[in-house]
């Protein structure tokens, strides 16, 4: 029974430690970016100006369907914005991410660095 208390203070203490290491980061990650088809969509964006929906969907070996679903939902949160035009008679999608976008990946970048060096510190 007593080893059970003592370990539970051991347990507190080191998530105590955690938190305490990790004050800057937000307390929890951005949902809507940690996802790994909509963080690869914005990493993509940060370093490219604008993408194609095709050059995007080979980058990130998606379907179309499961390309349009993530991209939508980051338009939604306007992390990207999306522009639709013709090339000729062909349908062209690009892609670009905002400036609150880019917010939100530094963001999101930061948090898991915090994470990542409480953990290393350990």
């Amino acid at each position: 029974m007593a080893r059970t208390g003592t370990l539970s203070k051991l347990r507190g203490k080191a998530i105590a430690e955690v938190r305490h290491r990790t004050e800057a980061a937000p307390r929890e990650l951005d949902r809507l970016i940690h996802e790994r088809t909509r963080l690869g969509i914005v990493s993509a964006l940060a370093v490219n100006d604008t993408l194609s929906f095709n050059a995007l969907k080979t980058l990130l070996r998606t379907t179309d369907g499961n390309l349009s679903v993530h991209a939508r939902k980051l338009e939604d949160a306007q992390y990207i914005s999306c522009t639709k035009s013709f090339e000729g008679r062909m349908p062209k999608t690009e892609y670009r991410l905002t400036a609150a976008g880019r917010r939100a990946l530094e963001k999101y970048l930061d948090h898991m660095e915090a994470l990542i060096r409480a953990t290393r510190e350990r």
